[in-house]
């Protein structure tokens, strides 16, 4: 598994951001049962940031939380069996499958954490969770997925360790 790494905030939460990204990312990859190993971009950023990417990449003039990039179509969500038949899908160095990139704000998840009163730790690795569930094809557009997404972001979190203790 290759994560390319970026820090562009360097506001410290006390959490070690890769660490942790590279542990709720296999826990992810496990849970959805992906053959293969992967390639993920992770950004950190602040609300500036994030807001200049949404409104650049999304037409949306606000900032968020995170941010996801898919590269793969699924037919299904994580029906990665059709990933094999386009080679754009394929870093053709490693040839690790390119799942996309995610954005996260570190504003964010310091203030949603004092909000919902979790740790840093927390929000951080639900939000990893939450944008790994995006790039491996699932979304929340309606009450039965987004309460399908919720579930399987707990079930990945609580397989780590991770609780909203």
């Amino acid at each position: 598994m290759t994560i390319v790494y970026e820090k562009e905030y360097d506001l410290e939460l006390g959490i070690d951001y890769e660490k942790t990204a590279e542990k709720v990312i296999n826990a992810a990859l496990d849970h959805e049962k992906c053959p293969y190993e992967i390639e993920v971009g992770l950004t950190l950023t602040d609300n500036e940031g994030i807001h200049e990417i949404n409104k650049e990449q999304r037409d949306i003039d606000l900032p968020t939380d995170v941010l996801s990039f898919p590269l793969v179509d699924y037919e299904s969500p994580a029906d990665f069996e059709k990933a094999e038949e386009f080679d754009d899908y394929w870093n053709p160095d490693s040839g690790e499958l390119m799942l996309g990139d995610i954005v996260i704000n570190l504003d964010r998840v310091r203030s949603q954490a004092e909000e919902y009163g979790h740790s840093y730790l927390r929000e951080y690795s639900f939000l990893i969770a939450h944008s790994m569930l995006h790039l491996m094809g699932y979304d929340h557009i309606n009450e039965n997925e987004a309460a399908e997404m919720e579930k399987r972001q707990e079930e990945i979190l609580v397989s780590i360790g991770i609780t909203r203790d």
